[in-house]
């Protein structure tokens, strides 16, 4: 499989911001990788506009797991895939701590992803005091477990899982690539257990990664591509990174 690199703006941009930095990004492919944008969706109309036509991707940040009704503050994913949205992420970390999404409710998201035809990016990963408490692997099974039980082997095929150590999020602090080799063995492991299709889900490593570390990371095995924050706003950075992506396909 190519592998993917899908940059998060969490709650940045602005209009102006959002077509300079789209135009670049849209004017300079990147072969031999697939790479997307997931934007607030206040600018996925923007977005789809500035990319139609071209290889870039779209995706949101965040997807309702209801399909339509008195949900105020809601979007679903029928909505989502109106504006050309591929991909939508679930389970961010962010979402975790801060809005109080547990496991079951991303699993929960991430079925209604798929039932509007996107494909979720399911973040999983572990707090710094799980990690020195030596349970980061048991951290990811049973968020992945909790996905399974909403999916099944069959659906479970069509999602992008993402590893983020939480404590390496917007840190500045990467794991180590013994950490992120560990931790992707894991959760292939996982899945040659629980989904049909192991193989074809590809696990994104997600957590400071940037141009002078992205080459090492993306050489790392079952590491498919990236999950991309704050070097998603710079478009010469975000592009590097794509390239390193490309560069290590097999």
């Amino acid at each position: 499989m190519n592998k993917l690199v899908a940059g998060n703006w969490k709650m940045n941009g602005s209009l102006a911001a959002n077509a300079a930095l789209l135009g670049e990004l849209a004017s300079s492919g990147v072969a031999g990788v697939e790479c997307a944008v997931c934007v607030p969706y206040p600018y996925l109309a923007q977005a789809r506009a500035l990319l139609d036509g071209g290889v870039l991707m779209l995706g949101a940040q965040d997807v309702s797991e209801y399909a339509v009704g008195a949900y105020t503050g809601e979007v679903s994913g029928a909505m989502l895939a109106e504006f050309g949205c591929r991909y939508a992420i679930v389970g961010h970390s962010e979402r975790r701590a801060l809005f109080g999404e547990d496991d079951a409710a991303v699993g929960r998201k991430a079925a209604a992803a798929l039932a509007a035809g996107l494909t979720p990016i399911v973040c999983v990963g572990e707090t710094l005091a799980e990690r020195e408490g030596g349970v980061t692997l048991a951290v990811l099974e049973r968020q992945l477990d909790a996905v399974a039980a909403v999916l099944g082997r069959e659906a479970l095929a069509g999602v992008v899982l993402a590893y983020e150590p939480v404590w390496a999020i917007g840190s500045g602090r990467s794991a180590s690539i013994g950490q992120v080799g560990e931790a992707h063995a894991g959760i292939r492991a996982w899945l040659r257990e629980h989904c049909a299709r192991p193989a074809d889900v590809p696990i994104l490593y997600g957590g400071s990664v940037k141009p002078e570390n992205a080459a090492e990371l993306f050489s790392v095995d079952e590491v498919d591509g990236g999950l991309i924050g704050g070097a998603s706003l710079v478009a010469n950075d975000f592009l590097a990174i794509c390239r390193a992506a490309a560069d290590a396909q097999p």
